[in-house]
């Protein structure tokens, strides 16, 4: 009786120690590696997934689509969980649409823990590489742009990179605007590994919506009669800048060559500048005008005020000729101006002074930003009064000497469209349904005396002996000045570059609808009244009926 006893107090002690120990375990565990055994619990049954903010959309003045965002998914791989690389190639390749070597090769380091198989698919694609349940294979929620349009003001609008960043644009320059915010979400596994529940920890937020004063329309019709301009003349590039002169906003900016904004990277850098900001030139006799509106403004001259005129005009060190041979001629001011003639603009230019001069051009905004919102616009170059020279006043009446943007001389124009009064180019009207703000006050450069007087007598570029006769709209009385500019190349001018310009309006005595075209280098015609003048004539022809604009 005794043993026994004593057996059943050993065995009570065994018993005693067992429970000590699973007690003293259960509390190491809880107290000491809880956390820990809490996390690996949490990370098996629990996935982070990060939610992609979309971007917003970028939209032309009627609603219409031009840049917008939808969810996507990226498919990415731990190679060192694939077992065999070239059957997992031959599988997601026809999926993917990427080459089965691409992949492979992305596959090949077996010791990677990460590698990029594809980026911004279709969500039903990332679903069809989900069903196959390869090993070490998973996808990535993600976005991608799309623009619905195409091509279509690719330079304005701009590209976004694999991260969802502006890089070129409006997408970069308005980043805070269209850039969205990335949410979290945590995905619930049961034991089998299927999702059971979906918590968000971080909503994502998209962002806002950007609506232009672009009309796609017009922009479309812009852009196909400059690439017909640059391909029919072999030029290096061309840009139209389309606007409402009484409003100053921008209606269409097209550039030539364009670019895919979904193969960004395939992109030349000179197909990635909008020509219309980033373009600077000599913009030749389509200055003339703005020579002629000051010596009005001045009351130095009249549109009937005549000039006796010699072939060629001799300032300081330098003999300036007309274009093309004549003899001494009698031209009134309107005269001068329809004939281009350059012996006359720069006798009005003398007659005028260097210093008043000087003030006038800046007035038009000539030698900074015109303001409108589009980033890293260029300012061109007007040189200080004091670097005149003593034959800068026979080079600058005629637009020599010193270089603008299109952007410029279509806001300088719309001054002189509208009765005098320069404004900022608007181009973006609405940030997130809310009016967008309006760069400046408009300005009273001449006044409306001037500014008809300047329109009538540009209606004689485009009449019988005008440089530009041979362009007409039926229906409408057009206005504008051509240009013809030999390029500054190691300061001289080539004798083979040049760059042909033509600013017009319609109608002449109201008008509505303004257009600047810019073309770089065109060859075997380098007149602007040949090469620049019928773009204009093209796009009127469109967009003057387009909108409503009754015929004269």
């Amino acid at each position: 009786m005794k043993q026994m006893n004593r057996r059943l107090g050993l065995l009570f002690c065994f018993f005693s120690l067992l429970f000590l120990v699973a007690l003293a375990r259960s509390g190491w565990l809880q107290g000491v590696r809880g956390g820990e055994l809490r996390a690996e619990a949490r990370g098996q049954q629990v996935t982070e997934v990060e939610v992609p903010g979309l971007r917003g959309r970028v939209l032309d003045r009627n609603g219409e689509v031009l840049a917008v965002s939808e969810n996507a998914a990226s498919v990415a791989a731990t190679p060192y969980q694939v077992k065999d690389p070239e059957r997992v190639a031959e599988l997601l390749s026809p999926i993917l649409g990427v080459q089965e070597s691409e992949i492979t090769e992305a596959l090949g380091d077996g010791s990677a823990g990460f590698a990029y198989l594809a980026r911004k698919v279709e969500l039903s694609d990332a679903e069809r590489v989900e069903k196959l349940g390869l090993a070490g294979i998973y996808t990535i929620p993600d976005s991608r742009r799309l623009y619905p349009q195409g091509e279509l003001a690719a330079q304005v609008i701009g590209a976004v990179g694999d991260e969802n960043e502006g890089l070129t644009g409006l997408e970069q320059a308005d980043e805070d605007v269209l850039g969205g915010d990335d949410g979290e979400q945590e995905i619930v596994h049961d034991a089998a590994g299927e999702p059971i529940q979906a918590e968000t920890v971080e909503p994502a937020r998209n962002g806002d919506d950007i609506r232009l004063t672009l009309d796609a329309a017009i922009q479309s019709q812009a852009e196909k009669a400059i690439a017909e301009a640059g391909e029919s003349y072999g030029a290096a590039g061309a840009t139209a800048v389309v606007m409402k002169p009484r409003t100053s906003e921008v209606l269409a900016i097209a550039n030539w060559p364009g670019f895919d904004p979904n193969d960004v990277g395939s992109a030349a850098e000179d197909e990635l500048l909008n020509g219309a900001t980033g373009f600077t030139y000599e913009p030749g006799s389509t200055f003339k005008a703005f020579t002629v509106a000051a010596a009005l403004e001045e009351g130095l001259v009249r549109p009937g005020t005549t000039f006796d005129l010699d072939p060629s005009i001799e300032v300081a060190d330098r003999v300036i000729k007309e274009a093309h041979p004549r003899p001494r001629v009698t031209l009134s001011v309107a005269e001068i101006l329809a004939q281009s003639s350059n012996v006359g603009a720069i006798t009005v230019g003398l007659a005028l002074g260097s210093e008043s001069f000087d003030e006038w051009i800046r007035t038009f905004g000539f030698g900074e930003p015109t303001g409108i919102d589009y980033p890293a616009e260029e300012q061109g170059i007007v040189p200080e009064l004091e670097e005149y020279s003593g034959s800068t006043m026979g080079n600058l009446p005629i637009g020599q000497g010193l270089s603008v943007t299109p952007v410029q001389m279509a806001a300088a124009y719309s001054a002189i469209a509208n009765g005098g009064m320069l404004r900022s180019p608007r181009l973006v009207e609405e940030i997130d349904g809310e009016q967008a703000e309006q760069e400046g006050d408009a300005e009273r450069v001449i006044g409306k005396r001037t500014a008809e007087q300047l329109r009538h007598m540009l209606e004689g570029v485009l009449a019988p002996g005008g440089t530009a006769s041979e362009v007409t709209v039926p229906g409408y009385v057009l206005a504008g000045k051509t240009g013809t500019a030999q390029k500054a190349e190691n300061g001289h001018y080539s004798k083979t570059d040049y760059v042909a310009s033509f600013v017009g309006f319609a109608p002449a005595d109201d008008p509505a609808l303004l257009v600047c075209v810019v073309v770089d280098e065109p060859e075997y015609v380098h007149a602007g009244g040949a090469v620049a003048a019928p773009v204009f004539g093209e796009i009127a022809s469109f967009a003057l009926p387009y909108l409503g604009v009754s015929p004269d």
